[in-house]
């Protein structure tokens, strides 16, 4: 081989490794898909103490594992982890995050043992340079661990998170979330982790069951929309009325529902369930999508 030949061939291995990088997602999705896409779920968790109980939401929770089947990863994006900017969690062992404060012990001692997946965070920040980097020093919050350990309590899963950018606007979620939908088709569940309405400053801590008239008003607005496929008015909740605002005084509980919405496809039903509200302003109301 000549000189000319060889930097020439040499070139193009270089073009060629940078195309490769770029276009990782691109082949992360597309080799071994899976026939029928995975179904995309948002989860209405509540209490931590969720993770020991056995009560009517922890049932929705584990009957989901009925319809799931070739679950390669979890991405979980909860409503627990605000970060400047966006990152994903790739160490090979998320550590189990305790938090809270104030509950029994017993919770503080669950672990959630699930591996990472750091090759396919780095296959997805690789296509999302600018916009997602790597995490090593999260691991797994109690909005994540405290729904999974009951849809998949052998934790054998590989399991990474998503961060929530706090600086961006609902519309900056929905549109991400929307670029990340090939992924349903690698085998990777989307589970969005939050409540449709949370406000804390109103809990009743004498009233277990039920709701203020705005939270049910608002939990009823939000079905509704999601069920008409009004994307746009529910990326635009603030405009929806007082009810709804009372509801969601501050995004980090329901921008997870926004990301599995910018998922959805067009022909698929909403199945909703743990339609409840709770302590006057919680709404445990899960929803899911694609479901087989």
């Amino acid at each position: 081989m000549d000189r000319k030949t060889f930097i020439k061939s040499v070139s193009l291995l270089s073009i060629s490794s940078q195309m490769m990088s770029l276009n990782s997602l691109f082949n992360l999705v597309t080799d071994h898909k899976i026939e029928k896409p995975l179904p995309i779920i948002f989860l209405g968790h509540g209490s931590p103490m969720n993770a020991i109980e056995k009560n009517e939401f922890t049932d929705g929770w584990s009957h989901l594992a009925e319809h799931l089947e070739n679950v390669k990863a979890i991405l979980c994006v909860s409503a627990h982890w605000k970060t400047k900017g966006t990152y994903i969690t790739g160490m090979k062992l998320p550590k189990t995050i305790h938090d809270f404060g104030g509950f029994p012990q017993v919770l503080y001692d669950v672990q959630y043992p699930a591996p990472g997946d750091p090759e396919l965070a780095m296959e997805i920040q690789q296509h999302f340079k600018d916009h997602i980097l790597i995490d090593h020093d999260w691991g797994l919050d109690h909005g994540c661990w405290s729904v999974l350990m009951h849809i998949f309590p052998k934790a054998n899963v590989p399991v990474l998170q998503l961060s929530l950018d706090y600086r961006k606007d609902p519309e900056y979620h929905y549109q991400l979330a929307k670029k990340l939908t090939e992924l349903r088709r690698k085998g990777v569940l989307i589970v969005g982790s939050g409540n449709m309405v949370h406000n804390l400053r109103a809990l009743n801590w004498t009233e277990g069951s039920g709701g203020y008239d705005w939270a049910v008003e608002a939990n009823e607005k939000f079905k509704e929309l999601i069920n008409k496929q009004d994307h746009v008015a529910l990326t635009q909740y603030s405009k929806l009325g007082k009810a709804v605002q009372n509801a969601v005084p501050t995004p980090e509980h329901y921008l997870p529902l926004l990301y599995v919405l910018g998922m959805r496809d067009k022909n698929e039903t909403a199945y909703f369930f743990n339609d409840k509200t709770m302590m006057g302003s919680i709404s445990m109301t899960s929803v899911a999508f694609g479901l087989n």
